[in-house]
């Protein structure tokens, strides 16, 4: 068989066409820059993730959902034409394009779905993605039927069964979001892996290196590759099937024997295609970032057969398999992928050698630097060491391969810029600058590029390394055994009592019962955990212990040992945390707070964020004993009224959830304060009395005047009048103006004034108010059973809610609704009283015809009546306010939420009650 020369394989990939439509020289921006995107979200979220929830799970499908199967969509489809020379026409770059914006749709919705564990949403984005990759699929298939007989047709043939990987991956995916219990996740989860990594992304790797890996290495392609690549496709196939099948039947020896036959055909696949590398060494980063990257592949495939092989249970396979996970997505995907990258972008942007040089020079930019610190310190990272070492090491790792980023940026350009220069010259007659003469170039020797290797860049790396451990140490010296003699590590923090606390503990609807367990200090804990949720799995983890996923009725036994201080534990099920599941344990005996898995900054020792200390700790059986009425009268007096009303100033205990009190700063002992209502051209004579243990003021939107003296803060005993005339219609806040505002308003010292035009506005049949506002609470009044203690002055300044309400108490009008018959007109008044955040008004299952804010109608109203026009939200700032009218047109329940759902969660929700009218 002849032996291929590299001038014959090159070209093969590189030829792509007309430029237009089909072709895919030159810039194109859904090919370049969308995988960009992936990458960059990539890294942020790896530089963030103790603030991010699930963030482990973002990262891994950022690079493998994101940009490799958006790389691979690209790429498969560029190799296909080039290896097949079709019809530019067959599929253009417009139906290219529709495909990757239904990827890119897809990716989104998913990664938006698995965090915030909403299924449907996860189910949309799997469907969309399905569709994506099935047209990809349907495409390749044609352009193979409508080729010319040609050689490595295999590798298409690569890409198709690849193709057929990615939906059935897709959906093991979106099932595992389901939450299911330990063994049936174990099973699904590495039948998930094996069709996403090794058959999605590896047969497509296989195939595609076929003839990319000679020409990354300006060598021959071997005389045995084509025919080997041919006889591994089926043993690969097949394994993946097979694997596949072993996982979901549960026969974990079918699962051993199907990675086994996997890695045999992979090695006679590599045997022939990989064999160049032994003659030509890699020379640039490309290359040798992608070799590295098969060495990293094939350490993965082991230590999953390790694991397969020597764990008993699925939920032992799944347990720990962080490492496992490094390996595979930094190791191997995001080093393939800029390697891979490195090499083609330049190549497709076309415009000959110098072109080519010109943008490959950036790719190879600390070449060496980047890859000993990528290959390197995941290695380090992979070994026992301290956590604060694994740290600084994972931020050098992440640098490393987050300069691909802005390289390949500065590549594309100074590409481009000699793109330009190389066209100016050839239209001018010249030779362009640094194009020599390749007439006697010999064949297969193409000119080289630089070596991309140095030795003063491995000295650095090496050296960066060094200093990373010698600092993770020095910052932790007893993890890492340093700094202490004989067995003082091993020393108990607290002395042993011999007693045992057993506590049962109910997983049901997002919460444990008792959400909150007392131990005497010293004693051993044992949690019984029992599962009476009717609907899904949950778990129970908590001091580096976990129970198992519990289906519906089962339980598991959680021994914590001696406990000594207090923690927090979890369910793991992806969103369960984040919607409340969550157990304290407070250590009686010391003066510890309930919570000491939280610090001040709002994040627990794991670097979660707690968004605030009682934000879900709710029990929905708990009744609201003192809810707010927030119907409103009408307004019944005539422009030009005086309104003469007192405030005072007190301090009372109220609820703001149901069964949790707060110490509120009020006017006139509710939250909100009493509502104010006129006309334009009303006078307002209010009297502020102090009542208070500290000092207080008062400051009304509603009025314009100087602030000096009416909003000077008074100290308790005294008093001040504030008179102001209405001139402007809408609903206007008031409010304690005395600094930290943050705190005086978090407390519940605001309240609405509502001002109608002096013609009144066009009657409804209901009217009602909602003022949106924040409670933030201190640690010690997170359960009902603690005293009430005055707001977290902290949690306010830093945003960190733990309720946010309708009228003073979350969840209120869950139970006490808001009633309304079918076909009354209703207005809905809302006022936002922050202190911080923002709100987006919606009613589920109700349009709005009608909306008001800030003094201006938006939609409707009597000069500009809508004619099927309507608003689903009303947005507002903190401190804005407005109306929306709609009216309901059968009977039902229709919640109202804050239409930023994580403050839904925390309270800002209620029902409106929809009935038949009847007759008297």
């Amino acid at each position: 068989m002849p032996v291929l020369t590299s001038p014959t394989v090159p070209d093969a990939p590189r030829a792509t066409g007309p430029a237009r439509p089909g072709g895919t020289r030159g810039r194109w921006p859904l090919r370049d820059y969308p995988g960009v995107l992936w990458m960059v979200l990539a890294v942020a979220t790896t530089l963030v993730h103790p603030f991010v929830p699930d963030s482990r799970w973002l990262m891994v499908h950022l690079v493998l959902l994101g940009a490799l199967t958006h790389s691979i969509m690209v790429w498969s489809t560029h190799f296909t034409q080039a290896l097949l020379k079709t019809a530019p026409g067959l599929d253009d770059r417009r139906q290219q394009n529709r495909r990757l914006i239904l990827l890119l749709v897809g990716t989104t919705t998913i990664l938006v779905g698995v965090p915030t564990a909403q299924w449907w949403v996860t189910a949309t984005g799997a469907a969309l993605v399905t569709a994506a990759v099935v047209w990809h699929g349907v495409q390749l298939f044609r352009r193979l039927r409508s080729a010319l007989p040609g050689r490595f047709r295999v590798t298409v043939r690569y890409y198709l069964a690849a193709a057929v990987c990615l939906p059935v991956g897709v959906a093991l995916g979106a099932t595992l979001a389901l939450g299911l219990d330990d063994a049936t996740h174990g099973r699904i989860l590495l039948a998930h892996i094996t069709v996403n990594i090794l058959g999605w992304v590896g047969l497509t790797v296989t195939g595609t290196l076929l003839t990319l890996w000679p020409t990354m290495l300006r060598t021959p392609i071997g005389p045995e590759a084509e025919r080997r690549a041919r006889q591994a496709l089926p043993g690969l196939a097949g394994a993946i099937a097979l694997l596949v099948t072993g996982a979901l039947a549960d026969l974990r020896w079918v699962t051993v024997a199907a990675l086994s036959l996997y890695a045999l055909a992979l090695a006679w696949w590599a045997s022939a295609v990989l064999a160049p590398a032994r003659t030509a060494r890699p020379r640039e980063f490309a290359p040798a970032s992608v070799g590295l990257s098969l060495v990293w592949w094939l350490a993965g495939i082991v230590v999953v057969l390790v694991r397969l092989s020597t764990t008993q249970t699925w939920a032992e396979f799944t347990d720990g398999f962080g490492p496992t996970t490094a390996i595979l997505v930094v190791g191997f995907a995001a080093q393939l992928l800029a390697g891979a990258l490195s090499y083609l972008v330049p190549s497709v942007l076309g415009g000959g050698k110098t072109v080519v040089r010109a943008g490959q020079t950036w790719f190879d930019r600390w070449g060496t630097a980047r890859l000993v610190l990528i290959n390197a310190g995941l290695l380090l990272c992979l070994l026992p060491a301290p956590s604060i070492v694994r740290v600084i090491l994972s931020v050098l790792v992440v640098l490393a391969l987050a300069a691909f980023v802005p390289l390949m940026l500065a590549g594309i350009r100074a590409a481009v810029r000699a793109k330009k220069e190389v066209e100016t010259a050839r239209a001018r007659g010249e030779r362009p600058a640094g194009a020599a003469p390749t007439l006697g170039t010999p064949a297969g020797k193409p000119d080289r590029m630089p070596s991309v290797w140095s030795g003063g860049q491995l000295v650095a790396a090496v050296s960066a390394l060094v200093l990373a451990v010698s600092i993770g140490v020095a910052l932790d010296p007893p993890a890492a055994g340093l700094g202490l003699s004989g067995d003082a590590s091993r020393e108990p923090v607290v002395a042993p009592t011999g007693a045992t606390t057993t506590v049962q503990v109910a997983a049901v609807d997002m919460r444990f019962e008792p959400a909150r367990i007392e131990v005497p200090r010293g004693d051993r804990l044992v949690v019984e955990l029992t599962n009476t949720d009717p609907a899904t799995v949950h778990d129970l983890q908590m001091l580096g212990e976990r129970t198992p996923r519990l289906a519906p009725g089962e339980s598991a036994t959680l021994d914590l040992g001696v406990v000594g201080e207090p923690a927090q534990g979890w369910c793991t099920i992806v969103g369960h945390r984040q919607m409340g599941m969550v157990l304290d344990v407070v250590v009686t005996g010391d003066d510890q707070v309930s919570l000491a898995a939280e610090d001040l900054t709002g994040h627990d020792t794991e670097g979660n964020d707690t968004d605030g200390p009682a934000s879900m700790h709710l029990d929905p059986q708990t009744p609201v004993t003192d809810p707010v009425d927030p119907a409103l009268p009408p307004v019944t007096t005539k422009a030009g009224t005086t309104h003469q009303r007192t405030l005072r100033a007190t301090e009372e205990e109220l609820e703001v959830a149901p069964g949790i009190t707060q110490l509120r700063w009020t006017f006139n002992g509710r939250v909100p304060g009493p509502t104010l209502r006129g006309k334009v051209g009303d006078v307002f004579e209010i009297t502020l009395v102090n009542d208070g243990t500290m000092g207080h003021s008062i400051d009304f939107h509603a009025g314009a005047l100087a602030p000096d003296e009416p909003m000077r803060t008074i100290p308790p005993g005294e008093s001040l009048v504030y008179t102001f005339t209405a001139q402007r219609a809408g609903i206007w806040m008031y409010h304690c103006s005395t600094m930290p505002m943050t705190s005086h308003i978090s407390a519940g010292m605001h309240g609405a004034v509502i001002i109608d035009p002096p013609e009144g506005l066009p009657p409804v049949d209901q009217e009602y108010l909602l003022v949106q506002s924040e409670v933030h609470l201190s640690p010690a009044t997170d359960h009902a059973e603690a005293p009430a203690a005055e707001v977290d002055a902290v949690a306010a300044a830093s945003d960190r809610p733990s309720f946010v309400t309708f009228n003073g108490i979350a969840n209120q009008y869950d139970e006490h609704v808001l009633d309304v018959v079918v076909g009354d007109r209703v207005r809905l008044w809302v006022l936002d009283a922050g202190p911080n955040r923002s709100t987006s008004f919606h009613v589920v299952g109700g349009q709005f015809d009608t909306v008001y804010a800030e003094g201006a109608w938006r939609l409707g109203g009597p000069e500009a009546p809508a004619e099927d026009a309507g608003a689903q939200t009303l947005g507002l700032m903190a401190a804005q306010g407005g109306f929306v009218e709609l009216t309901f047109p059968e009977a039902g329940s229709y919640p109202f939420v804050s239409h930023a759902m994580a403050d839904a969660e925390r309270g800002a929700h209620g029902v409106i009650r929809v009935t038949t009218r009847t007759d008297d």
